[in-house]
């Protein structure tokens, strides 16, 4: 018989999940044991899809959430895609990289599944790969839109692996210009960035994930919303899914022809654990106010920068919620080598996960003083176990200094 598991608490300063605030953990821990249609489990459900109206800053009805991680979600928001049509996807790292696999593969003929089963090359998907560092630009996009003139248009918001904030204005207006489907991965922008997707009308599809901006437990929902032009297509083609058809599962939460129904449908078993805690983690976000809640992290990504710039780091992001940087020259090669030793001792930070090699630091939901300092302090102290002279005390006085001049 193997041991009971015992999985220690650590300080998640990475690009996520993010620590779960203890009120979503209270409401996961409490909650009965109910079935998946009862009564308080339905009203969660319909509440939270108001909540998360709020949170996309939309009218759409076709909002709710996928039962899973950021990908069940992206799932969803790909199943519309069928084999044949031509889409241009815009590649800027490691995650916008797995989307566009997501696509190709739904994208694919049988032959061309047949032909490369897990890394299928179909024709009719184009890939257009801006190199790591660099943000997909309004002019990027239209170029290969005018070139190309596809069906769907994906595009990442923010890409955690580069750390790179996209061009979603420019990705709308060239989506409207050559009448493009859009579809957005906003996995890392949503509840951390202001803005309503109501502005961006030629982007038909946005997903995002439970774990990061909304801070929900990792394994909760994954938030969807889709407008009529795509409902309405997938009504008239259809779509080879069950699990994550944009359909089915929004009957699970009382959207039926377009409307709010107060019979929710059944399409698969959801938990109560879940609902509770992500009801909770909405809860939180909209007390705190979207538009507070992403000054804080202008805030105090500013004051991580500094500190992280005063190491010898050079950042080369510009997400609010993330840095990702280069280690001082002297040394570089090393970047495995202190991420393991941080995450050894329970201050879980991550390099890139493709070339070049970099280091990630993210706060997601360490919107303190207390938190952003315990963060700086633990990396200059993993820079001075690697051999880098940091004044520490300096570093960190000035840390104080800016949290205090709010």
């Amino acid at each position: 018989m193997f041991p009971q598991l015992v999985i220690p608490h650590t300080l998640a300063a990475g690009p996520g999940p993010g620590n779960t605030d203890p009120r979503v953990l209270e409401r996961f821990a409490a909650a009965g044991v109910a079935d998946h249609m009862q009564e308080d489990v339905v009203r969660g459900m319909r509440e939270a899809k108001l909540m998360l109206r709020e949170v996309f800053g939309t009218k759409n009805v076709y909002t709710y959430a996928v039962c899973g991680t950021g990908w069940s979600g992206l799932d969803c928001a790909f199943a519309p895609i069928l084999s044949g049509d031509k889409v241009v996807t815009f590649v800027n790292g490691t995650f916008s990289g797995i989307d566009d696999l997501n696509i190709r593969m739904k994208a694919s003929s049988n032959e061309d599944l047949a032909a490369n089963p897990l890394d299928p090359k179909p024709a009719n998907v184009i890939t257009i790969k801006v190199p790591h560092g660099e943000s997909v630009t309004g002019d990027i996009v239209e170029a290969a839109l005018a070139e190309h003139k596809p069906m769907w248009a994906f595009m990442a918001h923010w890409e955690t692996g580069s750390g790179r904030i996209n061009d979603i204005q420019g990705f709308n207006d060239a989506c409207a210009r050559h009448d493009a489907m859009g579809i957005v991965d906003a996995v890392s922008s949503l509840g951390i960035s202001v803005f309503d997707i109501d502005d961006y009308p030629a982007i038909t599809t946005w997903a995002s994930c439970p774990q990061k901006g909304i801070l929900g437990l990792p394994l909760t929902y994954a938030p969807v919303s889709f407008n009529d032009r795509v409902i309405d297509l997938v009504k008239q083609r259809g779509c080879p899914t069950y699990v994550h058809h944009p359909l089915l599962d929004a009957r699970h939460w009382g959207v039926e022809n377009g409307q709010d129904v107060e019979a929710a449908a059944y399409h698969r078993t959801h938990s109560g654990y879940a609902v509770a805690s992500f009801h909770e983690a909405l809860r939180l976000l909209l007390q705190h106010g979207r538009a507070q809640k992403a000054a804080d992290y202008e805030f105090f990504e500013k004051g991580l920068r500094n500190a992280i710039e005063s190491m010898g780091c050079t950042v080369t992001s510009d997400m609010p919620s993330l840095l990702v940087f280069d280690l001082p020259a002297e040394f570089e090669g090393k970047e495995k080598e202190l991420v393991g030793g941080c995450r050894a001792n329970g201050f879980a930070i991550w390099n890139t996960l493709s070339d070049p090699p970099q280091i990630r630091v993210g706060i997601l939901n360490q919107l303190t003083t207390a938190a952003l300092s315990d963060i700086v302090g633990r990396f200059a102290d993993a820079m001075i176990g690697i051999g880098a002279r940091v004044d520490k005390d300096k570093i960190m006085q000035d840390l104080q200094d800016h949290l205090a001049s709010r």
